[in-house]
């Protein structure tokens, strides 16, 4: 009985502390027929995030911090615009970034793709973090005319079509 309670207690107590980590992206993205334009939500955590850019770019950033700077934004839309591509019906496509806000934990970027009569097919190619974090796992949703699909890409899968 005693073995099973220290155990349970050095179980919880690792856990407790972060031993196991998770590594999970959220991307939302919805189409809105009466602005022509897809909707771009994103979600990771932060500190995964200034990780992969501080060892991609060889450089010190302060994302989400007090001391954040313009260049660190820039390299967070650079690392976006390397690592998270879509294709709507066969076409690259180029996305805005709009703004940025700290939840908890978790960076949130806002994005749009304008200038779309409609979408029959949107592709989703997404290495965000895999670099740094080979368990990371991204995953897709896609709204379009009131349908909703979704997509987890990882390591094993990097792109996906979503209708």
């Amino acid at each position: 009985m005693t073995k099973k309670v220290i155990l349970f207690f050095l179980f919880f107590s690792m856990v407790s502390f972060g031993i196991h980590r998770f590594y999970v992206g959220m991307f939302q993205l919805k189409f809105v027929p009466q602005k022509q334009e897809i909707q771009i939500t994103t979600r990771v955590f932060i500190d995964d995030l200034t990780e992969a850019i501080n060892k991609q770019y060889k450089t010190k950033t302060f994302i989400g911090e007090k001391n954040e700077t313009s260049r660190d934004e820039e390299l967070v839309i650079k690392y976006f615009n390397k690592n998270f591509k879509i294709t709507i019906d066969d076409k690259s496509q180029e996305y805005i970034f709009l703004s940025k806000e700290v939840k908890e934990n978790s960076l949130i970027c806002y994005f749009k793709i304008k200038n779309l009569k409609k979408v029959n097919s949107l592709q989703v190619e997404n290495t965000m973090l895999l670099s740094e974090f080979p368990d990371q796992q991204n995953i897709i949703q896609f709204e379009n005319s009131g349908q909703k699909s979704s997509l987890l890409l990882s390591g094993e899968t990097i792109k996906g079509m979503l209708k």
